[in-house]
């Protein structure tokens, strides 16, 4: 069976999806087996790492940080860009050395970055294992602030988490 369908969670899971974007028809239910399937080869094909967790504390409280995160960064962003005038900053470039090696606490970094209005993940340098991350509101003065918010407050939970 796992010769057929090798990631059986995976495979369900983009059935379910292109159901719900496509409509509840059998014609759409025989697409969504074959895009289930390929998707479950293609993945294979990549060859993730198994993941595992040492610290399930640890991801409900980064869970809370990031979704805490993302709600002030949309009332930031949103007042950035109704009120943007002299007082707000400028938005730049700052370099993050970190020390995730594990490749699915980058990629869980990456979403989080990416996902927080006012912040984007740029580039990874494996190695120095350095971030690239653009800032909307970056100011000279306050470059450590943000390094060491992205250290202390996602680095430091997945660091838990992953290692």
């Amino acid at each position: 069976m796992k010769r057929i369908i090798p990631y059986p969670l995976l495979t369900l899971s983009l059935l379910v999806m292109w159901m719900i974007l496509n409509g509840f028809t059998l014609g759409q239910g025989l697409i969504g087996i074959v895009v289930g399937i390929a998707g479950g080869f293609l993945m294979r094909l990549l060859k993730p790492q198994k993941v595992h967790i040492h610290n399930w504390d640890s991801v409900i409280r980064l869970f809370f940080r990031v979704t805490i995160d993302i709600v002030k960064s949309n009332y930031d962003v949103a007042l950035y860009v109704l009120f943007s005038g002299a007082k707000w900053k400028q938005s730049g470039f700052i370099t993050v050395p970190l020390e995730l090696k594990n490749h699915t606490a980058l990629a869980v970094l990456s979403c989080i970055m990416t996902a927080t209005p006012g912040t984007a993940w740029i580039a990874y340098h494996s190695k120095d294992s350095s971030l690239l991350v653009h800032i909307l509101d970056l100011d000279m003065d306050n470059e450590d602030y943000w390094r060491d918010f992205i250290k202390n407050r996602y680095e430091s939970l997945l660091l838990e988490i992953f290692q």
